[in-house]
């Protein structure tokens, strides 16, 4: 009962945010927004910093879920899964969460307490997962992690760029180009 409503807190903190950015954000703020009081916040994360890594490790968990969902399919290639994780995390309706993720990642560069802690593993995780797929594909190890963290740097900021300028078509066509290069 206890990780049903945290998990509640989060996902509603994780909307709100989404929507609002953290910016200067409160624990209070949070709080009053999404119809709870800072000290349930408090209870269930500890901090604003806790909850800010708390949103940070959802988001990028949902994401790792989904591109191991579409792994699943082993009748897919490598180009097509490519394509298809690119599809989720450019759609528009995700677009909120990707900006949080990356006003997020650059309080993390900035030495922000909350965030901070992410840069020791929002690239190793992705990483490892990417290369275990490609090294199930058949590509040797080595080329395999090289390719996860190319294919990683590759879609981070395909996806910056896509929404700084909202160009999908060349984002696209950009990814597209990657793929082709790559695979």
């Amino acid at each position: 009962m206890e990780g049903d409503a945290r998990a509640a807190l989060l996902r509603s903190a994780i909307g709100h945010l989404a929507e609002h950015g953290l910016g200067g954000a409160t624990l209070r703020g949070i709080a009053a927004a999404i119809g709870t009081s800072h000290r349930m916040l408090i209870y269930h994360f500890g901090s604003r910093d806790g909850l800010v890594l708390a949103i940070v490790r959802s988001v990028e968990e949902e994401q790792r879920a989904a591109l191991a969902e579409l792994a699943a399919d082993a009748g897919a290639s490598t180009a097509e899964l490519a394509r298809r994780m690119w599809e989720r995390v450019a759609d528009p309706r995700l677009h909120p969460h990707e900006r949080l993720f990356f006003e997020l990642y650059g309080r993390a560069l900035q030495g922000d307490p909350g965030a901070a802690p992410m840069l020791e593993w929002v690239v190793p995780t992705w990483v490892d997962q990417l290369t275990t797929l490609l090294v199930q594909r058949g590509l040797p190890a080595d080329q395999a992690r090289a390719t996860a963290r190319l294919g990683l740097a590759t879609v981070r900021g395909l996806l910056l760029d896509l929404l700084a300028t909202g160009d999908r078509a060349a984002a696209d066509a950009a990814h597209e180009l990657f793929i082709r290069r790559v695979t």
